[in-house]
């Protein structure tokens, strides 16, 4: 029974970092290091840098600008497109560190894993954010960030104090991103296309105005 609790609390804290770092990276990073801080949690060997006041400092700065940033229609959506880059590697070695110290294949399979999670995290949040971002209001917006915010930091809590309660949520989760990423593609797809907007912007060689 012991050894079934532990390896729910290791799946459960595996998962859940990817998952909410796929959604925001710096609530998570904070979150947990404010939980290893207070004694809520003994970080395992890999993830203790998280707990690291520098760490903690950079994160906090990084979730101040993205707390605004991510709260005004269409520059959240660039937000999104940047930190397709961040937060699914991030995701992954978050999930791999969480393993702890067992062997290379484990570590592997669990970065896998993460990253995969963390990509649909990412982009069942970007392309509905793309979507509500066609209403005129602000408000849903506003509404979505806030309720993303808390559902992290949530989540992050559940999957250390009630890690088997967490896992349910989290099929839970993984069956409507399921029937959700279809539904918002076109908004997962405009992410894209700002992506590669973005690189094509930057590869462009610049012009030469000649003399006529």
């Amino acid at each position: 029974m012991e050894a079934l609790d532990q390896i729910s609390a290791t799946l459960a804290l595996t998962m859940g970092l990817a998952w909410a770092s796929g959604i925001n990276l710096y609530a998570t990073l904070l979150t947990l290091g404010f939980l290893a801080n207070t004694g809520n949690i003994d970080l395992p060997p890999d993830l203790q840098i998280v707990a690291d006041p520098m760490v903690m400092a950079a994160a906090g700065l990084m979730y101040f600008i993205e707390f605004f940033a991510d709260k005004v229609p269409g520059v959240d959506s660039g937000w999104d497109a940047i930190h397709t880059f961040i937060r699914i590697p991030a995701g992954a070695m978050l999930a791999a560190g969480a393993i702890g110290d067992l062997n290379p294949a484990v570590e592997i399979t669990a970065a896998i894993l993460g990253g995969s999670l963390a990509a649909g995290s990412h982009a069942t949040k970007a392309g509905t954010r793309v979507l509500i971002n066609t209403s005129p209001e602000p408000f849903s917006n506003w509404f979505a960030s806030v309720g993303e915010d808390i559902a992290v930091i949530g989540g992050v809590w559940a999957c250390i104090n009630h890690p088997v309660l967490f896992l349910i949520a989290l099929v839970f989760f993984i069956a409507m991103m399921i029937w959700l990423l279809p539904r918002i593609l076109e908004g997962v797809k405009k992410v894209f296309r700002l992506i590669i907007n973005l690189f094509n912007r930057n590869n462009r060689p610049p012009s030469l105005n000649l003399p006529q």
